[in-house]
């Protein structure tokens, strides 16, 4: 392993540059060659953790390899593994919330009682939380080390907390989880600290008897499961005796932990104010929630809570499909939820589906145009999926008599392309399938390359793509002066949105803000449900595009370069030249600081500058 590391430090040292895929590969079979035995003796995956593990624990070793922070710098590129994992500028670590009964039983919706409503236990994000009972801690400090391993910088991280519809969840137990979220960034700086506190917390969970192990809980679950999927029991009666939810059973290991899983505001508070200095900073917090789950009161919650950006599952604005796959929500209360979001500063993120029981290809893009078109939602992002076939939904049986088929794969392609096509410079599509397991896929689209076969799509088509991740700067460099402002405004049925994006003569974009100016008769209709006043303009995101940049350092690409300050200042000056007197931001935790430095002082959910 050393002399691998020997031998690409080298290369790097006589080219001064990270070594392009090829040339590593080139450098890790040779050594690979040289050494006997049928096993490889090199992977890239492990190089990395090597060279951290003995700059780490063996210094002295270290040193003897004379290793700059520039040709280290050039090697952690070199190394690091799925670099996309970073690029868009922030290290984003997703966790789950324990299983909870749901509110509603969507058609299509999968019942796996070893997990939250709708996720399945051999999704990525599931079989970390699973193995790790669930505890945002142990998630959080787990993630965060593999990416180091994995040669990302962590200091700017966004938590996505999934699972059940956060509201349903105690606040108390809100509360806790927002708390140990904190905690583990918080601890992030000293490792001896975040093994001793998550020894203990292990120990917690051993004790109570609560099993982590992939092959144990499949034992525990399966005999609940197998009537669940047969449609003996409900998912939420299941669960609700599993999990104990609310509820108490004797002798189950989930009662003494929820004795534990508790916390009060002021304790979170004051790690949140800890974490406005700390190593790992929160700049985004994000929970997933269903639209008539949102409220003015709830909203405010969130917000001290941390959150900054909302996830709801909307999955069609047809009346008729969202009846014939029980979806239990109408399209006004998707209206009011938006108009809600959007007055309280959050960023919009839409689950939406298509191929759902009585769509079509024609009426599905027809939906999804109405999505990003109509001024009473226009999302900022979209979480695309098409509907996959899960056995034990109710959606089995209407495949089975022929009421609902899987679209073919150029019907899906086609019918991708084309919503990618209608979306508008304002709006990003994060994902466009699921982390299904082909296994448990009955019918459907199972190829994890999907998205892949819609740039293909696209590319033969050869029409403008202007929605964001497709132009997303990335990995690319751009000087300030081969940027330009683009101004692009838009209606709401309750603001007025100017999206301002830096971007490159292709259009590319290196950075964007989304400011938003409430509309004074909404406002005062609202006035005794709104943490806002009229005449208050709200800053709903401010992001700077570029591989991740170490707090209080230079950056590569587009960050650390004044952009986001520079976006800042001219969404001020919009909003004063339109007749507001302040300006509000829905800062995350960890972005309080750098908005202090730029004008805004703490007033109450948000930080606010005069004008």
């Amino acid at each position: 392993m050393e002399k691998t590391l020997h031998n690409i430090l080298g290369e790097i040292r006589r080219t001064n540059a990270p070594l392009a895929p090829d040339a590593l590969d080139r450098i890790i079979r040779a050594r690979n060659r040289e050494v006997a035995g049928p096993v490889r003796y090199v992977a890239k995956k492990k190089l990395l953790p090597f060279y951290q593990e003995v700059k780490e624990h063996r210094p002295e070793r270290w040193r003897t390899w004379g290793v700059s922070p520039a040709e280290e710098a050039l090697l952690v590129r070199t190394l690091q593994v799925k670099p996309r994992r970073t690029a868009s500028g922030v290290a984003t670590v997703t966790v789950l919330t324990k299983p909870w009964p749901c509110s509603s039983a969507c058609l299509y919706c999968p019942n796996d009682v070893r997990m939250p409503k709708s996720y399945l236990h051999d999704e990525p994000a599931c079989q970390r939380a699973e193995r790790n009972w669930f505890d945002p801690y142990l998630q959080v400090t787990a993630r965060l080390r593999t990416l180091h391993q994995m040669g990302h910088v962590t200091d700017k991280v966004e938590l996505i907390v999934l699972g059940g519809t956060w509201s349903d969840y105690p606040e108390a137990y809100q509360i806790w989880y927002m708390h140990e979220l904190f905690r583990a960034l918080n601890d992030m700086g000293c490792e001896a600290t975040v093994e001793r506190e998550s020894e203990a917390r292990r120990g917690q969970y051993h004790s109570a008897g609560i099993a982590c192990e992939r092959d144990d809980l499949a034992d525990w679950a399966a005999e609940a499961q197998a009537r669940v999927t047969a449609g003996d029991a409900s998912y939420n009666e299941t669960v609700r005796s599993l999990y104990a939810c609310g509820t108490h059973v004797d002798g189950n290991g989930w009662v003494a932990a929820a004795q534990w899983q508790t916390a009060t505001f002021p304790q979170l508070e004051a790690l949140q104010r800890k974490n406005e200095s700390t190593e790992h900073r929160c700049v985004g917090l994000v929970v997933e929630t269903r639209p008539d789950a949102v409220t003015p009161n709830r909203l405010a919650t969130l917000r001290r809570l941390g959150c900054t950006k909302l996830q709801m599952g909307i999955q069609s604005l047809d009346e008729h499909i969202l009846a014939a796959n029980h979806r239990g929500i109408g399209v006004d209360r998707m209206q009011q939820a938006f108009e809600l979001a959007r007055i309280f500063g959050f960023k919009t993120h839409a689950h939406f589906m298509t191929n759902l029981l009585g769509a079509t290809p024609e009426s599905d893009a027809a939906d999804y145009r109405r999505m990003v078109e109509h001024p009473a939602f226009k999302p900022d992002e979209i979480k695309l999926y098409p509907c996959a076939l899960v056995d034990g939904t109710g959606l089995v049986a209407h495949w089975r008599d022929g009421s609902w088929r899987p679209y073919t794969e150029q019907e899906l392609v086609n019918l991708l392309a084309e919503d990618v096509l209608a979306t508008p410079p304002f709006t990003r599509i994060s994902r466009m399938i699921r982390d299904i397991s082909a296994h448990d896929i009955m019918t459907g689209n199972k190829k994890v390359n999907l998205r892949q076969l819609v740039d293909l799509e696209l590319a033969k088509r050869a029409q403008p793509v202007q929605e964001i991740r497709s132009r997303e700067i990335a990995f690319g460099a751009a000087a300030n002066d081969e940027l330009s402002l683009s101004e692009v405004a838009y209606e709401t049925t309750n603001t007025h949105e100017v999206f301002l994006q830096w971007v490159t003569p292709d259009n590319r974009i290196a950075g964007f803000l989304r400011l938003s100016m409430p509309n004074a008769d909404y406002v005062n209709a609202h006035a005794t449900d709104l943490p806002i006043n009229a005449g208050e303009a709200m800053i709903r995101e401010v992001h700077v595009y570029g591989r991740v940049a170490g707090l209080h350092q230079g950056g590569e690409n587009a960050q650390h370069r004044g952009l986001g300050r520079m976006l800042i200042e001219r969404a001020c000056n919009i909003a004063r030249e339109n007749g507001y007197t302040a300006i509000n931001v829905i800062s995350a935790i960890g972005t309080r600081g750098y908005y202090r430095k730029q004008g805004f002082t703490d007033n109450g959910l948000y930080q606010q500058r005069s004008l």
